[in-house]
C-alpha cells in the first residue's frame, strides 16, 4: 500500500493536550482526515484521558471507531510497553505483557490485525532479542504484520532487526529535535522508515503559541511546562520560525508546512506524523506532503539549525 508523505498522530484526540475530545467528534475528525488522504494512523494503548464525567477515553476505541468503514485501506500503528503512573512512565516489554497488550489493542480497535506493532520505550529489563522474539511470534499467526521500536538506539535496533526484520523505527524528529539523526544511517543500511513523531515539536513550530497562556484545555495538556514555551524557550522557538515565514512566504506556504517539507524532502524515508483536533490545521499539515523544496534549501535551511540552539521538551539543543 503506498503511503502518504504525512501521516497522522493520533494521540491529541485524547492524551496529553487537555480534556479528550468528546468521541463522537473525534470519530469525525478522523473521518474527514481519511476523506482528505490521510491513509497512516498512529495510535498507542496509553493514550488515555479523563472525560469530564471522570470515564476514561481510550483513544484505541476512538481509532478503532473510526477506521471501521476502510480499514483495509489504511496503515493501522499502535504501540505496547508503557503505562503511565503519575508523573513518570511504567515499563513493560515481558513476553506475557505484551501478548496481554495485543489482545487488548485487537479488541479495543476491532480489529483482527495490526499492520505495525510499535515497542513504545525500550525495556532496560528485556533483551531486544526477546521483544523481536515475541514480535516474530505475532507475525507468524498473523496478528500483526510488521513491527517497530519507538525511541530506539542504534544498538538495540541491530540486535532486535538480527530476530525479526524491524520495518519502521519511530523516534522525536523536528527541527528542534535533531538528535537522532545519527541512526539515519542505520535506516538506510537495513531498508528502515523512520516515522518522526512531535515533527513541529508539540505546536512549537508552527507559530500559532506564543505563550502558556494560549493552551486553554485544562489541566490534561501537557505542552504549557513544555521547555520550548518558557519565556526563554519562546525566544529561541521565535527565531527560527521567523525564519521559516520567510521561506513560506517564498511557497505560498505555512512556517508548519515548511517545517514538515524539510524532513519529507530531506530523506525519502521519513514519514511525519503532526496531529491536530482542528480539521482546517490536518489540512493544512497534509498539504506539507504537496511543497517540493530544493536540496539547496534543505542545507540552507540544515546550516541555519546547525547556528542555533533550542530549548525542547525531550533535549535542549538543535540538534
Amino acid at each position: 500500500m503506498y503511503v502518504q508523505p504525512v501521516g497522522l498522530g493520533c494521540m491529541g484526540l485524547s492524551h496529553a493536550s487537555g480534556t479528550p475530545t468528546p468521541k463522537e467528534e473525534a470519530v469525525k475528525i478522523l473521518r474527514a482526515a481519511y476523506e482528505m488522504g490521510y491513509n497512516f494512523f498512529d495510535t498507542a494503548e496509553c493514550y488515555t484521558g479523563i472525560n469530564p464525567d471522570g470515564s476514561v477515553s481510550y483513544n484505541e476505541e476512538i481509532v478503532g471507531e473510526a477506521i471501521k468503514p476502510f480499514r483495509d485501506k489504511v496503515i493501522l500503528c499502535t504501540k505496547f510497553g508503557v503505562t503511565h503512573q503519575g508523573d513518570h512512565l511504567e515499563l513493560d516489554s515481558s513476553p506475557e505483557k505484551i501478548r496481554q497488550s495485543l489482545e487488548g489493542s485487537l479488541k479495543k480497535l476491532q480489529t483482527d490485525y495490526i499492520d505495525i506493532y510499535y515497542q513504545h520505550r525500550i525495556d532496560p529489563n528485556v533483551a531486544p532479542e526477546t521483544v523481536a522474539q515475541v514480535m516474530k511470534e505475532f507475525i507468524a499467526e498473523g496478528k500483526i504484520r510488521a513491527w517497530g521500536i519507538s525511541e530506539t538506539t542504534d544498538e538495540y535496533l541491530r540486535r532486535a532487526h538480527a530476530i525479526c526484520p524491524v520495518t519502521v523505527i519511530e523516534n522525536r524528529y523536528s527541527m528542534m529535535a535533531r538528535w537522532h539523526e545519527p541512526i539515519f544511517k542505520t535506516c538506510e543500511e537495513l531498508g528502515i522508515t523512520y516515522v518522526a513523531f512531535s515533527p513541529m515539536a508539540n505546536g512549537a513550530l508552527t507559530g500559532a503559541y506564543q505563550s502558556k497562556k494560549d493552551f486553554g484545555n485544562g489541566d490534561q495538556d501537557f505542552r504549557p511546562d513544555m521547555p520550548q514555551y518558557s519565556e526563554e524557550g519562546m525566544k529561541k522557538t521565535n527565531e527560527i520560525v521567523t525564519f521559516l515565514q520567510s521561506l513560506a512566504t517564498k511557497h505560498d506556504a505555512t512556517p508548519a508546512h515548511i517545517s514538515l517539507a524539510w524532513m519529507i524532502n530531506k530523506k525519502d524515508y521519513i514519514i511525519p506524523i503532526p496531529g491536530s483536533r482542528k480539521i482546517n490545521r490536518l489540512q493544512e499539515n497534509f498539504d506539507a506532503g504537496k511543497i517540493i523544496l530544493t536540496k539547496e534549501e534543505i542545507q540552507m535551511i540544515d546550516e541555519k539549525l546547525d547556528s542555533m540552539t533550542f530549548m525542547v521538551f525531550g533535549g535542549h539543543s538543535g540538534k
